[in-house]
Parts: C-alpha cells; structure tokens; sequence
C-alpha cells in the first residue's frame, strides 16, 4: 500500500510536468499558470491525499523485532544435589530468581567491606564516569525526541536598504541616496516535518534505545565496581594472612635453625644441617617480604578503586568466611535469568535501536512534507509596527519526493539491516557469554568446597606430623632433613588452604555478579 500511495504521488508529479493523459484540466494550461502560488497545489493535493489515507496502515515502517536463538539449555548444567539456595541469611524471600534482588549490604555482611563499597560507589572516577556518559546520551535522545513536535520561534529583524543618488524621488539637487527601512516581528515555526511515516518517530525510538542501554551500561560498571572492591578486600585479606604465616614460619625456621647451630657445637649434628637450617630461614625472609609488598599493593589498589586513601580502621584483621552470606542457586532456576543482567540488557537495546533505524531508513522512500509558517507585523516606521494595520502572516508547505538519489537509500536501508543483524549476533552473544560465566560459577562452587576440605584435612595432617617430627629430630631418632620435610609440608599445606579460600570466596562474589546482583542496596 505504501508503494502504491508513492507511485500514485510520483505519477501526479510526472503527468503535471509532461503532460500526462492522467492530468487534470488545469496542467493543460498556458505557461502563465505554473505560476509558485499554484503549481504546488494539485502536488500538494495528491500527496496529503494519498499520504492520510495510508497512514493508519502503514505510518511505522519498524520491522518486527526478530527474536534471538542463543541455543543455550534451558537449565544449569549441573547436578541438583550440588546446589544450595540462594538467600541472605536474613531474608525470608524466595530463592527463585533472587539473585539479582539481593541487595549489596544483604549479599556482603562484612560491615568494613560494606563502608568500602559504600565509599567506591561515591568517589570511583570509572564510574562517575558511566554516570556522566549516561547523561550525555540522554541529552542526546532529548534533543532527538525535540524533533516530533514544532519548534516555535518569535524573530524581530531590521531591514535597512539604500541606492544612488539618481533613484532618489527628490532629484538630483536632493544629495543624498535613497534610504528604506522595514521594521518586522514574527512567530512561527520552520521546517516541521509532518511525520507521515514514522521516520522522526524512529529516529526518536532508537535514540531512546541507546539512552536506555547507556544505562544498562552503567548499571554493569556499578556491578563490576562492587565486584572489584570486594575481592580487592578479600585478596588483601588473604594477603595479609599469607604475611602472618610467612611471619610465624619465619620464627619456626629461626628457632630451628638457632636449636640446629647449638647441636652443630656439640658435634651432635653436621654442618651441612646447620646450612639447610639457614636456607630455610633466607627463603621464609623472602617470601616475608615478598608479602610485605603484595599486601602494600593491595592497598594501593583498594585505594584506587575507593577514590580515596582507606582509613586504616576499614582494612581487614583477619581472613575468615564470613564476608557474603550467600552460596549457590537453586537446583530449578532456569537459564532465564540471565536476562535480567546489564550487559543483556544493553545488547536487547542495542538490538531495539538498530531495529528502529530500519524504520526510519525504508521512512526515507517515501515523500515528506514540511511546514513552515508564521505570523506578525511589519511596517516602514517602527512606532507604527504594531498598529492593526501592519499584520503578516505567511504558510510555505513543502514537499519532497525522492526520485533519484544514485542508490543512496537503498545502500542506507542495506546498511541499517546489517548493523540490526550485526546486534541480534551480540546479543545472542551476550546470553551465551552469560550463560558460560554462570555455568564456570557453578562448577567451581562444588569443587572448591570439596578441594578446600580436603586443604583443610590436609593442614591438620601436615601439622600433626611437623610435631612428631620436631620432636623426634629433638630427641635424635631422625636426621634434620625429615623435619625439615615437615616443615616445608606445612608451610605448602597453610599457603594452598589460604588460597582455596580466597578462590571460594571470590567465586560466590563472581556468581553473585554474573547473575546480576549488585545494583539494588538493599533487598526489595
């Protein structure tokens, strides 16, 4: 129908200026009648004719938005049995889905990580940064949503003209040229395009689009800040953990090796044990201060990412396992929920967006039609200006029909198809990348449990047998290098259980993320 209503304008255009069969009586006239004031008329005619009598079928020329095929399964990849519910241990909400209802201060429970994330979320400069660009592209979609309704101007002008002396009335003998001034005031409206189509409200669509993912994409930078903040504090934690172990075997091995010199003087053991005594001592001095250094770049970094140097008071004292009060998800849950996440969410507007371009690019084969208007007053003498007899007013409608453009609109509206195609691939990307964050999550959940046990039974065991040893190298029953086995067994043993920690932790603060948890503060 579109087609037919441009074909029938375009013929009325064509049997005026060629002298169609089709044309009325009047394009038969002489010359004298394609005068500006009338030639326009039967063009005008035809087309608001044709134009509103399709207009209520065919006004929005947006496609149908098409939907996306990720192929991801319905439901987690795991065995029900190695899920745990979802919930703050506070809450009374259902576990279905309340991942991304978590509020942050009910996820983290660890009253200094919540005054650090606190803090990030005020000073972080990435982030003001997000903010700042979704103010931005908001202003953008207002000056694009101004476009659907008549801007109204009021201009007042003055206009000062003048010749030769020989075209002034008074002669010659009058000396001077002739001077003409024409005082006017307006207020009316230029260039509004009477929306036919739906192009300007395309236009005004996809700008709303993207304003709409801007935020999405501060709501993921949000995500990620929290995230970021809490394991920065769950690293230096563990970090400083890893300095008090280095520091407490640091004081075994000195006190071995002063034990192990003394026996050296007595010839009870031989110098070689003495220097494997001191070797054990340079390496714990080492990784003393190799720790001292990690633990002061984590706190570089805290600082960083709070905007602000941290208060000493909201540092971590110990590492322990009480920093979120939330483990894994339902054994239900579908794979659904992934598209509550930011990052979806801004690929679902991003798709939106190049959707309504396409309406707007097929809205440019069709003809458009312009107003513009406006009334006042004028007059030659400024205190006459705005006497009853000065009044103006004048209505230039305009309309134009594109014919040939060199393949430019077609090329517009090819392009405005693949840039929908290209968002409907990211974001069925987007799902899938979601879906395998989730899925890892998950995996890990069960095994680092399972391997932080064992670290666990593999501590008590070392440090029962780093006793028994210690105490028979003191007695003599077994050379140094048993004990020495020990040690280095227990040491291993206390550093892998620090790190199957930290991994655990920062596992429930990943899936706490990647199921888009952290934007709300407080639980609904």
């Amino acid at each position: 129908m579109i087609k037919a209503a441009a074909l029938w304008a375009l013929a009325g255009w064509q049997d005026r200026k060629e002298g169609h069969p089709l044309a009325s009586a009047q394009s038969q006239a002489p010359r004298a009648d394609w005068l500006p004031t009338r030639a326009p008329r039967p063009l005008l005619t035809t087309s608001l004719a044709c134009a509103l009598s399709c207009i209520s079928g065919c006004g929005i020329l947006e496609p149908k938005l098409p939907e996306a095929e990720p192929a991801i399964p319905v439901e987690w990849p795991l065995p029900p049995t190695t899920l745990a519910p979802v919930v703050p241990a506070s809450s009374t909400a259902p576990a279905e889905g309340a991942a991304a209802d978590i509020g942050w201060r009910d996820f983290f429970v660890d009253q200094r990580l919540e005054e650090l994330i606190a803090r990030a979320l005020e000073n972080n400069r990435d982030l003001r940064v997000a903010v700042l660009n979704v103010e931005s592209v908001r202003a953008q979609y207002r000056i694009q949503r101004a476009s659907r309704v008549p801007w109204v101007n009021a201009t007042g002008t003055l206009q000062r003209s003048g010749g030769s002396a020989r075209l002034n009335p008074a002669g010659p003998g009058a000396g001077a040229g002739l001077v003409t001034e024409l005082y006017s005031v307006d207020l009316g409206i230029a260039g509004f395009e009477l929306d036919l189509f739906g192009r300007v409200r395309n236009l005004s669509e996809a700008a709303l689009q993207r304003y709409l993912a801007q935020e999405e994409v501060r709501r993921s930078a949000q995500l990620s800040l929290i995230a970021t903040v809490a394991n920065a504090y769950l690293t230096l934690a563990a970090d400083q953990e890893l300095l008090r172990v280095s520091l407490a075997t640091l004081k075994t091995y000195e006190d071995s090796y002063a034990l192990t010199d003394r026996r050296h003087q007595f010839g009870a053991v031989s110098g070689l044990d003495v220097h494997q005594a001191r070797v054990e001592v340079e390496a714990a001095r080492s990784d003393v201060a190799f720790f001292s250094g990690t633990v002061a770049q984590d706190t570089n970094a805290l600082n960083l990412l709070i905007g602000a140097p941290v208060d000493a008071t909201l540092l971590p004292e110990t590492f322990d396992d009480s920093v979120t009060a939330s483990s894994a998800l339902p054994a239900g849950l579908p794979s659904e929920v992934l598209l509550r996440r930011p990052d979806v969410r801004q690929a679902e507007h991003v798709l939106r967006a190049a959707n309504a371009n396409i309406g707007a690019a097929r809205a440019s084969f069709f003809p458009s039609i312009s107003l513009t208007g406006a009334i006042g007053t004028a007059s030659t003498d400024l205190s006459d200006l705005f006497k009853g007899d000065s009044d103006t007013w004048n209505f230039t409608p305009s309309i134009n029909l594109p014919i040939f453009q060199g393949g430019r609109l077609r090329a517009n509206l090819d392009g405005a198809h693949a840039e929908r195609d290209i968002a409907l691939a990211q974001y069925e990307r987007a799902i899938q990348g979601g879906f395998r964050e989730v899925a890892d999550a998950l995996a890990l959940t069960a095994t680092l449990s399972a391997q932080r046990h064992a670290q666990e039974a593999l501590v008590d065991a070392a440090t029962s047998a780093e006793r028994l040893s210690r105490a028979r190298y003191e007695a003599g029953r077994d050379s140094y290098l048993v004990q020495l086995d020990a040690q280095r067994t227990l040491y291993s043993a206390l550093q892998g259980l620090i790190s199957t920690r930290l991994a655990e932790e920062n596992n429930r603060v990943v899936l706490y993320q990647v199921l888009g948890g952290g934007w709300n503060e407080r639980s609904p």
